[in-house]
């Protein structure tokens, strides 16, 4: 298969996925609010389920280094994004915080092997506009699933409305993904040749996600306090997670094409769109600024990972990747849901004390 129609196909299963998942947690904050739960209980249940899904992905990604399980390990990583609809039949709040960890368990296993396998197909048409391309087709997933939300909530059905009606793009995402696996049994045939680059500079590009993803608001803790403060109603919260998404899709095709020309250089704007971000408790135009940082995130950070990264370990390096992510948003959400029960000004120091020092890293890291 030609490797740009397999990113697409891979792009289609994202997409899907997204619908199910980001639909959800476009309204998860609010729906644990309404549940009576304070700020802490929703940062601390967010970040804990990034924590456990990204802590994973160390294991994950070494497994599929040593036994080349690359398929196997993605059909069951998506299989328990089915965690979502399941959110329907209850609202003890403990068994909504035992789904999303679960989902986001899934998510932990299938993405070492999922990125590993995007990495050998971007390799023939570039690795940020591949990756770009993979990220913009799966926003338009995650741009959808709000809508679809929303629609439920406008029409009045409720929350757990809403999360039944992700049943069928859930089922529909595991037979694109079936179709895919038939179509390119072995990927790693796209790229054969094993280049790296000295370890240090990997371990430097580590620290610099941790830093820059520490400093990330995440849109649950945004749309807890678009809840309780007013700012938008219940219908609005999806849509503004919608727009957000939407802004991600766009941006990263753009820091694609850009990290294709410039490399490393690229990266220096997530840190300054971080900082920009807590201007979304005062103004939900900023939420704006959320999406490009997704952008960045989902694109550039990942492609880096492949090019700093050779062939034989590349699972492992986005094992340990996706573990400083996780650690970095699992420390991040707790201190954002921590400082906002106090001041939201303490959050905005303390974004851009840890952002400032992402920044120092990352011109470290080029300058070498």
């Amino acid at each position: 298969m030609n490797p740009l129609r397999f990113i697409i196909l891979m792009g289609i299963v994202s997409l899907l996925g997204d619908v199910t998942y980001e639909g959800a947690r476009s309204v998860l904050g609010a729906y644990l609010a309404s549940l009576g739960v304070s700020a802490l209980v929703v940062g601390v249940t967010v970040g804990l389920a990034e924590f456990v899904g990204y802590g994973l992905r160390l294991v994950s990604g070494y497994f599929v280094d040593k036994t080349g399980r690359y398929w196997a390990v993605t059909f069951l990583g998506y299989g328990l994004i089915l965690a979502i609809p399941l959110l329907a039949l209850t609202d003890d709040w403990r068994i909504v915080a035992t789904l999303i960890v679960l989902e986001r368990l899934g998510k932990g296993i299938r993405t070492p092997a999922r990125d590993t396998i995007l990495s050998f197909a971007t390799k023939k048409v570039g690795r940020g506009f591949g990756f770009g391309l993979h990220e913009a087709l799966d926003q338009i997933g995650a741009f959808l699933g709000p809508l679809i939300v929303f629609v439920v909530l406008y029409l009045g059905f409720g929350y757990k409305a809403s999360f039944a009606v992700l049943f069928v793009p859930c089922v529909i995402m595991l037979a694109v993904l079936a179709i895919a696996r038939l179509e390119v049994p072995n990927p790693q045939r796209f790229e054969e040749v094993d280049t790296t680059k000295p370890a240090k500079i990997f371990w430097m590009y580590v620290l610099f996600v941790f830093l820059s993803v520490a400093g990330f608001v995440n849109f649950q803790i945004l749309s807890y306090h678009y809840k309780v403060s007013n700012m938008l109603s219940d219908e609005l919260i999806p849509i503004a997670y919608a727009v957000a998404m939407g802004v991600d899709a766009i941006f990263a095709l753009i820091i694609g094409k850009i990290y294709d020309r410039i490399g490393l250089r690229s990266l220096l704007l997530s840190p300054i769109l971080t900082m920009l971000i807590p201007f979304g408790f005062v103004s939900v135009f900023a939420i704006a600024f959320y999406g490009a940082v997704m952008g960045i995130q989902e694109t550039v950070m990942r492609a880096s990972v492949a090019d700093l990264v050779g062939v034989k370990k590349r699972g492992t390096a986005y094992g340990i990747f996706n573990l400083a992510y996780g650690l970095a948003f699992f420390f991040g959400s707790s201190i954002a849901g921590f400082l906002y029960g106090i001041s939201i000004e303490y959050l905005w120091i303390y974004i851009a004390v840890v952002e400032l020092l992402s920044f120092v890293v990352l011109l470290k890291i080029i300058r070498s």
